[in-house]
């Protein structure tokens, strides 16, 4: 095994944030596998985008739908990726004893702030694909807590998305347990009901450093710009290490040691948006800063590469707590509000699915016309 596939030894799982129809038809993703130990895949609607778009295979597939919506068309391309991905992962999903092996595919973001659309859309979809390796992706709004105890309870795969606050974090995991007592009161058992819940961190990392530069650009005090940039950087990380201790308090107690022995497997934290987007950053920091066990991280393929090439593999996520407090006390006394910061990342991660499924349908229509062009032509 190489680096990727040593991170295992430390409890953690790595997934792929990234999905397209050569990935799965040309072998790629059971190389990866077999290589890189990857053991799951995220997807999501900027990243079906960027795959309808650039992926050549889809385009004559598209011909073969007939005159179906652009929406029932992205639904059954993007379900026949999801099947052929679960196939080739399902050995994964029986090895790990369904720890891992797992596919994730979204509910449309339109649904986000819709509670009965989500679990209506999420069942469906969950029986379309039929796969029992399936993750159905909710997103942690107000309307997609109850959803996703509902889905759990109905016995349905879930990966709680687009997590930013540790509040909310919170949520989630009580949804997850309390989905869990439902089901087993409703005669059902927990056994084979995976969940991850997905905590992103390099978005964060983004939106406070915009903040403290603008603030650096301000002030002339030796004193404060040290404060300023004593937490440049330094944010996302100490968020995701404090949520891991909220995961060890919920999944240590009696309550989740009562569903454990009844067959029942912990909903980890999974580690998103881990690809570094400022320059002055190491690639691979958000793989080497966050590793621990019964966690998972999936990275894009550029991360990947990187830490193949050069990361450095050390238990991480608990190395120190101490600090990670130490940087929010920092931020709270620099009077920036992280809250104000993760609600506005939740609102402009759904802006942004929502705009990339919009573009997923115009794309969609512009491979139609093109190909109707050229067949006139």
């Amino acid at each position: 095994m190489n680096n990727i596939g040593k991170i295992a030894d430390t409890g953690q799982s790595i997934w792929l944030d990234y999905i397209d129809r050569h990935l799965i038809h040309s072998g790629e993703l059971n190389q990866l596998i077999k290589r890189d130990g990857i053991c799951g895949v995220t997807s999501n609607p900027a990243i079906f985008e960027q795959a309808i778009r650039t992926d050549k295979e889809y385009a004559s597939v598209l011909q073969q739908l007939g005159d179906v919506t652009p929406a029932i068309a992205f639904e059954r391309l993007a379900i026949a990726d999801i099947r052929a991905a679960a196939d080739v992962l399902h050995p994964v999903y029986e090895h790990s004893d369904w720890r891992d092996g797992y596919v994730s595919l979204e509910v449309s973001p339109k649904l986000a702030h819709d509670f009965e659309g989500t679990v209506k859309q999420a069942m469906r979809l969950w029986r379309e694909v039929g796969r029992e390796n399936l993750m159905i992706k909710v997103p942690a709004t107000d309307a997609g807590i109850p959803a996703i105890q509902r889905l759990i309870s109905e016995g349905v795969n879930v990966n709680a998305t687009l997590l930013f606050s540790q509040a909310m974090y919170q949520r989630v995991a009580e949804a997850f347990i309390s989905g869990l007592e439902q089901r087993l009161l409703n005669g059902g058992s927990p056994s084979k009901v995976a969940s991850v819940a997905s905590f992103f961190i390099s978005r964060i990392d983004s939106a406070v450093d915009t903040i403290l530069e603008k603030r650096l650009k301000k002030t002339t005090g030796d004193g404060e710009c040290g404060a300023l940039r004593s937490v440049h950087g330094k944010v996302a990380i100490a968020n995701a290490r404090l949520a891991y201790q909220h995961y060890k308090t919920v999944f240590f107690s009696p309550r989740w040691e009562a569903l454990h022995e009844c067959g029942a497997q912990s909903q980890r934290l999974l580690w998103a948006s881990t690809g570094t987007k400022n320059p002055a950053y190491s690639d691979t920091l958000y793989i080497e800063e966050l590793i621990g066990p019964d966690t998972v991280n999936t990275a894009p393929p550029a991360t990947l590469t990187a830490f193949r090439e050069h990361g450095r593999i050390r238990a991480t996520l608990e190395a120190d707590i101490t600090g990670a407090t130490m940087v929010m006390n920092r931020l709270n006394a620099l009077d920036i509000s992280l809250d104000d910061v993760t609600d506005k990342l939740l609102d402009d991660g759904i802006r942004l699915f929502d705009e990339a499924y919009d573009k997923i349908l115009d794309a969609i229509v512009s491979q139609r016309l093109k190909k109707k062009n050229s067949g006139y032509a």
